[in-house]
């Protein structure tokens, strides 16, 4: 879907280009700057001020981001006035003529009904008025009308009716992308929504059990595991930001593991090797605790003996590669390709499929996880995080300390 908006954004560019150059040609020379010809000039202008006026439009159509873009989409109309309206008012207004903003919102009904832009004559009592005809172009997103774009001029140009649609069709392009960079942000939400969901209500359980039980025999131990409680679910519940840092994420993971020791005692050992320069890296939210409540539901389900879970974070160039591996029981590979296609599975799996989802989504399918398993011969899921991605960093404190190795 992205990729067919930018092949329309591509394709409406020369529309833009020609309807630019013929605005402005007559405007007042310009300088070249040795870019070629007229035409290649205005081409560079036009692609530089579409690329000025795009970023405040992938916000939404706003009284802000209107005000912000408004003077770049008038630069590539070469106009006297533009304006940005949404349904039920003017947004801005751009440029000379302002005291017609009543007459341009009651035109707004046909094209905002129809989808259809129009143009007409404006009624002026002002004798040095420069504007006298209006342009309307409706802005569409998923087949329905979100506002208008409106170009004044002194007189009537057909050049202008063709430039004003096609500069209107690329706002709402950038409007559609908006909307999709929104849905996305509430997928992920949602997400996140479901694997706080599947905190197990066993586990909540379990840990309070095994806290009461400390209350009489060891209060202190009591306290201690409560705290180690209350931490893990305040990160688990925070509402601030998709990403987090690995220090933060490995801080919930070990508040977890102590609650999960406290109840397992000697059957479960952990060991945990991180490099401290990988720390600050950025990933999502509620990322790796998922991978290691699955190694320790897999590594003790059906054994009596001792588990031991591995978990290590290496520096690796341009990325951190974070493993978390197991000795338990392992899986089936067949049920696995289930789970991480994302269909149902008896013993749940929703964490796997959830993470993997969200990895490829930020970062790419090149970097969904990794995972070894067989049955009876345990698990390894491997994650790469690249340190650095555009659009991904945690305004959270860190809260990380340095490498270490325990059990």
């Amino acid at each position: 879907m992205s990729g067919f908006l930018a092949g329309v954004c591509i394709a409406i560019l020369p529309f833009l280009a020609a309807g630019f150059w013929l605005g402005r040609r007559t405007a007042r020379p310009e300088n070249l700057g040795g870019l070629g010809t007229p035409v290649e000039h205005a081409t560079f202008e036009t692609l530089h001020t579409a690329s000025l006026a795009a970023p405040p439009l992938r916000a939404g159509l706003t009284e802000e981001t209107a005000r912000r873009s408004a003077r770049r989409l008038r630069t590539l109309l070469g106009t006297d006035a533009l304006c940005l309206t949404d349904e039920t008012e003017v947004l801005v207004w751009d440029g000379v003529g302002s005291h017609h903003r009543t007459e341009i919102m009651e035109r707004l009904a046909g094209p905002l009904e129809s989808g259809r832009g129009e143009a007409f004559r404006l009624t002026c009592e002002h004798a040095d008025c420069p504007v006298r005809w209006a342009v309307l172009a409706p802005l569409t997103v998923d087949d329905r009308v979100h506002g208008v774009l409106v170009a004044c001029a002194p007189r009537e140009s057909a050049v202008l009716v063709r430039a004003a649609g096609e500069v209107a069709r690329w706002v709402s392009v950038q409007l559609e992308l908006a909307d999709l960079d929104q849905s996305r942000t509430k997928l992920i939400e949602a997400e996140i929504k479901a694997l706080r969901a599947q905190i197990s209500p066993h586990f909540v359980f379990n840990s309070l059990a095994v806290i009461a039980s400390f209350v009489r025999t060891d209060p202190e131990r009591a306290r201690e595991l409560l705290l180690e409680f209350a931490d893990f679910t305040r990160y688990s519940f925070r509402r601030h930001g998709d990403f987090t840092t690995l220090a933060d994420e490995l801080h919930a993971i070990d508040h977890y593991l102590a609650l999960v020791r406290a109840r397992f005692g000697d059957r479960l050992a952990v060991t945990l090797q991180i490099a401290p320069e990988v720390l600050p890296v950025a990933l999502p939210f509620l990322c790796l605790q998922p991978l290691v409540e699955n190694a320790v539901k897999h590594g003790l389900e059906g054994k009596a003996d001792k588990c031991h879970i591995q978990i290590t974070a290496q520096d690796a160039g341009a990325e951190a590669l974070v493993v978390i591996e197991d000795d338990g029981a392992g899986m089936d590979p067949v049920a696995l390709r289930r789970i991480l296609a994302g269909e149902v599975s008896p013993s749940g799996g929703i964490g796997l499929s959830n993470v993997d989802d969200r990895l490829r989504q930020v970062y790419g399918d090149d970097y969904g996880l990794v995972i070894e398993t067989a049955l009876g011969a345990g698990m390894k899921i491997t994650a790469r995080l690249p340190k650095y991605q555009p659009g991904v960093h945690s305004a959270a404190r860190l809260t990380g300390g340095q490498g270490r190795a325990a059990s």
